[in-house]
């Protein structure tokens, strides 16, 4: 038996060499012929390193709960609003309501709880939950046109990612509580803090769950443990369920406004993928004024940017293992503090981090939350003033803001930085009653090894397809207008090429040397779209075809924790098809 499993890894290998070298070899009539040397010999690791994991998936056999694609039954799926409306209805009007809660579980100290995004060597391996700084909350909004044509749900998780098989079992749980109410759509997406607790199972206590489902898997009749705590999912399902259910009973009739602005990019850094050339780095806000004075508006921010520096160890002081909503949390305490509620939408986050610079302004802090703290609170600012000119913002600033500032100006000294130095306002329109959504599912095939292990392992909540020997993923994809404000909705972490163009979709400046050939979200449905990203799904980044590479971990570190090469494309054939359906 291992006489024969070592001839089946050598076969493979030899073709996969093979393949691999000629597929770089053909890419040398578009680079030069360093790089297609250099690209050849990474070609070859990659080509090893996938080719010794998937003689691993060889030995381990699929899940019994994989199912084959022509047997697939798709549930809990919306397909958005019925039909597409041009125009708002006569004497329509916006309804929308709000609700929030906390995810902190009431039993946090006496049970093990695991953080959702690092795993590092500088704390020992072990990220279980020891301290809460702030907190883990969800934002729900319900939403809509006045038409007739149902309500829309969206929740806002802070957690690394939300799989589209837990928003099934969130829907379902909504579906039970019969709320009167026809839903075109239930949408959640998650902000992608790094330091709350984990909802996808790969940050958990990962080894030791890895080791024994491995064992399980050839164990009959033996169900394997899921990754994530499965009692902690279910508190989240019926938790973000309820703050639904109380979202749509404080829907109220008013107004939507929306401005976009964009701000300083030092606030941004696009790091870790050099071939990646975009940085989207516009602050984008709906306002929603309800027309009973007695109720707070509601602002919804959306920005591209990684939730993760609280959960980074730094020292024993600052270890990594306190739970914290990260800047996001700072974001909306700032925004609730001038009355108004709060809902977060990310963005196109793939190597997109927050440039702390600007936000630190020489200030020292002794812990890295505290710097979430300041980045969270001047996004804020920035949100709160979009159509503001300087003399209004500092107007508008209460003597403890303004006390505030002057004691950082002396601290920070030729360090410190106004958030709104040379800020010039934005124009705010007001939007028409018009929500038109739709939202497809995509079929893509999942070629990383690793992920593939994942899936077998029974770690992540996927409905994994098989058809012949390729297995597939089915995620969401979707487009919304909202009274004319163009919206993609994209499932996991997307590099922002793909939304509005870059050197890495070209053949000159990707890994294979060859174009993309497929339309960017800009080119199919305008500049003037916005991103709402990890959207009904997190199915880790999203790099394109063919600057795809597991062979540069330290500038390609994305596709560890991809689906896999034709995830880019696929995905954006999908949107075009959408494209159509609008036109």
């Amino acid at each position: 038996m291992k006489k024969i499993g070592m001839k089946i890894v050598s076969v493979i290998l030899a073709v996969s060499l093979i393949f691999g070298g000629s597929s770089v070899m053909g890419s040398a009539a578009a680079a030069d012929v360093t790089k297609t040397l250099e690209n050849f010999g990474l070609s070859i690791v990659e080509t090893i390193f996938t080719t010794l994991v998937g003689a691993i998936n060889i030995i381990v056999p699929d899940s019994p709960k994989f199912v084959q694609v022509k047997d697939r039954v798709l549930e809990n799926f919306y397909e958005g609003t019925e039909t597409w409306a041009e125009d708002a209805e006569e004497d329509a009007k916006w309804k929308l309501g709000h609700a929030k809660a906390s995810l902190v579980p009431d039993d946090w100290q006496t049970k093990d709880y695991y953080l959702g995004g690092f795993i590092d060597p500088n704390n020992g391996m072990v990220n279980k939950v020891e301290e809460i700084i702030d907190d883990m909350q969800v934002r729900v909004i319900a939403v809509e046109d006045g038409s007739g044509r149902g309500v829309a749900l969206f929740a806002n998780i802070d957690c690394i990612g939300f799989s589209n098989g837990d928003i099934k079992e969130i829907r379902k749980r909504v579906e039970a509580m019969k709320l009167g109410v026809e839903f075109n759509s239930i949408n959640v997406s998650s902000t992608h803090t790094h330091s709350c607790i984990d909802t996808q199972g790969l940050w958990t206590n990962l080894f030791p769950k890895l080791f024994k489902n491995l064992a399980l898997s050839y164990v009959p009749f033996v169900e394997k443990e899921r990754g994530a705590d499965a009692e902690f999912m279910e508190y989240v399902y019926e938790t973000v369920a309820e703050t639904m259910k109380q979202a749509v009973k404080t829907m109220a009739p008013g107004t939507m406004t929306y401005a976009v602005k964009e701000v300083n990019k030092e606030y941004f850094n696009n790091k870790n993928r050099s071939q990646s050339t975009s940085l989207i780095d516009e602050l984008a806000r709906f306002v929603f004024t309800p027309d009973d004075k007695s109720l707070n508006p509601t602002m919804i921010v959306n920005i591209a940017a990684h939730p993760d520096v609280a959960g980074l160890p730094v020292n024993e002081e600052d270890n990594g293992r306190d739970l914290s909503g990260d800047y996001i949390y700072y974001l909306g305490k700032k925004i609730e503090e001038k009355n108004y509620n709060f809902m977060f939408f990310n963005g196109a986050i793939a190597g997109i981090y927050e440039g702390r610079g600007p936000a630190g302004d020489g200030v020292p802090t002794n812990r890295r939350y505290e710097e979430t703290l300041r980045y969270g609170e001047e996004i804020a600012n920035m949100a709160l003033s979009l159509t503001k000119t300087v003399k209004q913002i500092e107007n508008d600033m209460t003597p403890a803001e303004k006390a505030k500032m002057e004691e950082e100006k002396k601290i920070g000294g030729e360090y410190y930085t106004l958030w709104y130095e040379g800020w010039t306002p934005v124009e705010e329109k007001v939007l028409e009653p018009n929500l038109n959504i739709i939202i497809k599912e995509v079929k893509i095939k999942v070629t990383n090894p690793l992920i593939q292990l994942v899936g077998k392992l029974n770690l992540v909540n996927y409905t994994v397809c098989k058809e012949g020997f390729n297995y597939y993923i089915f995620a969401e994809i979707g487009y919304m207008e909202m009274g004319g404000v163009k919206v993609a909705f994209m499932p996991g972490e997307i590099v922002q090429d793909l939304i509005c163009g870059g050197d890495s979709l070209t053949a000159e400046g990707s890994f294979s040397g060859k174009d993309f050939g497929y339309k960017t979200v800009y080119e199919l449905f305008g500049e003037d779209t916005i991103c709402f990203g990890l959207m009904n799904d997190a199915i880790g980044y999203v790099v394109p075809d063919n600057d795809y590479s597991m062979a540069l971990l330290g500038d390609h570190y994305q596709e560890m924790i991809s689906l896999g090469e034709e995830a880019g494309s696929t995905i954006l054939k999908g949107m075009a098809e959408i494209a159509e359906e609008v036109k």
